[in-house]
């Protein structure tokens, strides 16, 4: 039996899951959806590239195992503990991967991950997503904070999320693995009232 609370739940168990995981645009004609059994072939092939699988040690082996993740996604989004979106150019072509987890919904507090296909780097694609992103998440959706983290070493990762208007709020020594060890890793944040990111 679930505990009361003594404060109002930022976001009312139900809500998320009573609608359709939601279609997001973004500027460079960019469109965040729901994963299709048919871009497992470019799921997978992401994680044949060695920036991707160094800083993500959980990687898919077939595509029927990433056809059983975007399985997983749809039951996260109806449990409501978690999203996850292509990122394609309209709505087609996947140029990367987007996800809210450990969602919070008393709380109203997310974290967020990212990865982008070598070909769509350095084009402002996974900023531009998280921006849209976090526009959705802390306005219509109701949260009030979301975090992300990566290791000190990925400097890309690092401009990403501070053009998506993430703050570096500090360090976490020791905190993930990845591929050669352990890293420390960065935690950056942004929150409803925050500076929107200068485009």
């Amino acid at each position: 039996m679930k505990a009361t609370l003594s404060t109002p739940s930022a976001i009312p168990a139900g809500t998320l899951a009573a609608g359709p995981q939601p279609l997001l645009s973004a500027p460079g004609d960019l469109l965040l959806r729901p994963w299709e059994a048919s871009d497992a072939p470019a799921f997978l092939g992401a994680y044949q590239d060695p920036e991707i699988q160094h800083w993500h040690t959980r990687q898919p082996t077939s595509e029927d195992q990433v056809r059983e993740w975007f399985e997983q996604y749809r039951q996260a989004w109806a449990e409501e503990t978690g999203a996850s979106w292509a990122v394609t150019r309209g709505g087609g072509e996947v140029l990367g991967r987007i996800a809210m987890g450990s969602l919070n919904l008393d709380d109203g507090v997310a974290g967020c991950a990212y990865w982008v296909l070598p070909a769509a780097r350095g084009a402002g694609v996974a900023s531009q997503a998280l921006a849209a992103l976090s526009a959705w998440a802390l306005g219509e959706a109701g949260f009030h904070r979301l975090h992300l983290d990566h290791s000190t070493r990925n400097n890309a990762s690092c401009r990403v999320a501070v053009k998506a208007g993430f703050l570096l709020e500090g360090t976490k020594r020791s905190d993930a693995v990845h591929s050669d060890g352990r890293h420390d890793m960065h935690l950056h944040a942004r929150i409803r009232g925050d500076e929107p990111p200068v485009r």
